[in-house]
């Protein structure tokens, strides 16, 4: 597949100096690349920012979805880095939001030359609780989520997008992610959420080899203290920073200090 045809499939978007240092935004389930939108003008002054939509979400071209290929992680993570072996990227630090965290795991733990560092943001390896191991919600929490997407999308995205997102002092931020829901395709959006909910990650954890930010918030309904703690314990060598947010989404809801923590750590040392 060309350069071009892999900027059209996923609608690649490049900001900033050409020179500077890679930043690539990965979104998470049900948004697009828009979601980054509060944070992409702090980095572009310094890092070349790529930012493109999953197959399936956004100005993708839908045409390239496939219920198969997409019903894994690795079928994203896949996308990654062919996304950056035909525009050249290296050095890449990879910002995963929710579960993009998870498929840039995937992605670096496969090319890790290809990475600089990895930010994980509101990560989750594994949703559901086990055996010393809390996700935040049981088996039958996500059965029954993933029942109720099912059965009516449009009513599920309405009554999960509020919680997801928290802060609901700002109703307006609840409503721009029910909005993003409701703007995926229903079938797709149920295969990403099967894919999501159900997925287990933790044994990739420890296979992490690059730098690695795991950013959390003080209050997650989604994503609890306890996962990203988990996170910091299994990557080795992984720095963890609490920002002052609340709910699954600091880029909207805390998007200066969302920025400036990615920066600074873009810019340390290794």
């Amino acid at each position: 597949m060309s350069s071009s045809a892999v900027r059209d499939r996923h609608h690649v978007v490049e900001i900033g100096p050409e020179d500077g240092p890679v930043v690539m935004l990965a979104h998470g389930f049900g948004c697009d690349q828009n979601m980054w939108r509060l944070v992409v003008p702090e980095l572009a002054q310094r890092f070349r920012v790529v930012l493109f939509d999953h197959v399936g979400s956004g100005r993708s071209d839908l045409s390239a979805w496939q219920e198969e290929r997409y019903s894994s992680l690795d079928g994203y993570a896949d996308d990654v880095l062919e996304i950056c072996r035909e525009l050249d990227l290296r050095e890449v630090v990879l910002v995963g939001h929710s579960v993009s965290a998870m498929i840039g795991v995937l992605a670096a733990n496969r090319e890790p030359d290809r990475f600089a560092k990895l930010v994980l943001l509101t990560p989750s390896p594994c949703y559901i609780d086990d055996d010393g191991y809390r996700g935040g919600f049981s088996r039958e929490d996500i059965h029954e989520l993933l029942e109720s997407l099912d059965s009516n999308y449009l009513g599920w995205s309405a009554a999960m997008a509020p919680v997801i997102m928290g802060n609901p002092e700002r109703p307006e931020l609840g409503a721009e992610l029910t909005n993003s829901f409701c703007a995926t395709d229903p079938r797709i959006a149920r295969v990403f959420a099967h894919t999501t909910f159900l997925s287990d990650n933790r044994a990739d954890l420890a296979e992490v080899t690059v730098p690695t930010l795991i950013l959390e918030c003080a209050d997650d309904a989604i994503a609890p203290p306890e996962v990203g703690a988990y996170v910091h314990a299994e990557i080795p060598d992984s720095q963890l920073l609490t920002l002052a947010a609340t709910g699954h989404c600091p880029q909207l809801s805390a998007p200066e200090a969302t920025s400036a923590a990615i920066a600074s750590f873009v810019t340390a040392s290794r």
